[in-house]
Formats: structure tokens, sequence, C-alpha cells
């Protein structure tokens, strides 16, 4: 209990991030206005500096606390991609499992189906590799990789998650009011749900992967993939997204399972 929180790293995460994602949604503001808009393509761009906080709050705190050469030696942690075939089959079958299941579970009950969308060969490995390291899976190089830990051994694999779960979910509580962003068509308290879900499912596969922390930006990157794939959210307003909450759902039962899992596991160890 004596394990020091970093504050400044929650601090830099959000500044950092609400500062570009605020440009967005003045933006959008003004452009009703007086036809004052940023280019899509310059959106784009912001909107993937903002998601950088978490990993310049990692950044900043490591250089600022551990001194020089500390970023540099937790940059060498994600180095490696040897997660072993347990861990690599882990992320491919829970993350496109619940997403195939969420995408057809309504049609057992007279639902339409939503529209695939299956890119070409050469295409999605391009994807994906946006995905992990510009569209989400970069933000684990400070969500788990840097501060998960600190919550962990301070107040224990539950909590520790769960905080980290509810913390996450309203960092990202700007893209609510964001034109174009797929939160718009979210229940936040849902997407909070889901965010609790996958903190406790990245966590233990980073832990089941030897710690190689790239795990984490692969298992982010391929959650953000299979959406893609198989959609489980209507971008419509006031649709019912049945799909949306079966995903949640799923999600976090397979966080809590995980989680208790990584428990029993530990007492075992301790007796």
């Amino acid at each position: 209990m004596d394990i020091k929180i970093p504050i400044r790293y929650f601090v830099i995460t959000f500044l950092w991030s609400w500062f570009f994602w605020g440009i967005i949604i003045f933006a959008g503001q003004r452009s009703s206005q007086d036809n004052m808009f940023l280019e899509p393509y310059i959106t784009m761009l912001i909107m993937i500096v903002g998601a950088f906080g978490p990993a310049i709050g990692a950044f900043v705190s490591l250089r600022t606390i551990d001194g020089k050469g500390a970023v540099g030696k937790f940059l060498k942690s994600f180095v490696s991609f040897n997660f072993g075939w347990k861990v690599w089959l882990s992320i491919f079958l829970v993350l496109g499992g619940t997403s195939v299941i969420a995408w057809l579970i309504p049609e057992l009950f007279g639902g339409e189906r939503l529209p695939a969308y299956p890119p070409s060969a050469y295409v999605l490995p391009i994807y994906l590799l946006m995905m992990i390291f510009l569209g989400g899976g970069q933000e684990e190089i400070g969500w788990r990789g840097y501060i998960s830990p600190f919550l962990e051994k301070r107040f224990g694999l539950v909590f520790g998650a769960l905080i980290l779960g509810i913390v996450w979910t309203f960092w990202h509580l700007p893209l609510w009011f964001m034109p174009g962003s797929n939160q718009l068509y979210m229940n936040f308290f849902g997407f909070m749900l889901l965010s609790i879900g996958y903190t406790y499912f990245f966590s233990w596969i980073i832990e089941a992967s030897g710690n190689r922390l790239m795990s984490g930006l692969v298992a982010h990157g391929v959650a953000n993939t299979f959406p893609y794939l198989f959609p489980w959210l209507v971008i419509a307003q006031d649709a019912k997204q049945e799909r949306f909450w079966i995903y949640c759902i799923l999600i976090f039962v397979i966080g809590v399972i995980v989680v208790v899992l990584r428990i029993l596991k530990k007492n075992a160890k301790c007796q």
C-alpha cells in the first residue's frame, strides 16, 4: 500500500489528448456558424496526435521521475513479438469470436444483418498495422504498459484495473462531442463496461506473454480491427445498438473471468 501513483501521468495524458481533441470539437462548432472547418485529413491527423496522450504521459513521467535513459529502457520492452502461440491464439479467438457472436446473435431474433466489410488480403494487414500503431494500440504504451502496474500493485488486480478502466473511459469523453466519432452512437456506460473488460483482458494478455508489452498494442489493434470485419455498432442515431450491448457484456464477462483466474493462480503460488 506504500506504492506511489505518478499523478503527473494522468495530468499530462488528459491535457495532451483533450487539448488536441478540443481543437476538433471547436472547429466542428465553428463550421456550423461561419463555414470555418478542418479538412478531413487534418482532422484525422489531429485525432491521431491526441490519441498519443497516454504514451506522452508515460514518456514525460519516466523522464522526470526516473531520469535520463528511462524512456529508452522502457521502449525496449516493446520490441519482442514472441508472445507464445497461446497468447496469439487468445487475442484473435477472444476478440474475433466475441465480434462474430455480437454480429450474428440479433439475426436469431429477426434482426437484419449488418453488412461486413471484408477487405482484400492486401488491405487487411495494412489496416491492422494502422490500428496497432496509430488507431488505438499506441494507447497501451501508457495505459497497460506504464500506469497499470502501479495501480495493480497499489489497489490489487481487481480494483487497480477497475480504476484504470473507469479513467480510460473518461479520457474518451471528448469523443462524444466530436463530429464523425463512433462514440456518438455508443452509450457512455456501455462503453465504460467495455473499457473495464478490455482492461482486465489486455492486462492478462501482457502477463501471459511474459510481460512483453507489445502484446498489449497488438491486442488493442486487433480489437479495433474486427468491428471493421464484423460490425457490432450501427452508425445511425436512435439505433437500438443490440450488437454493441452484446459485445460490451461479452468482453466484460470475459474480463471478469480472466481476472478471477489470475487471482486464483496468484493465490496458488503463495500457498
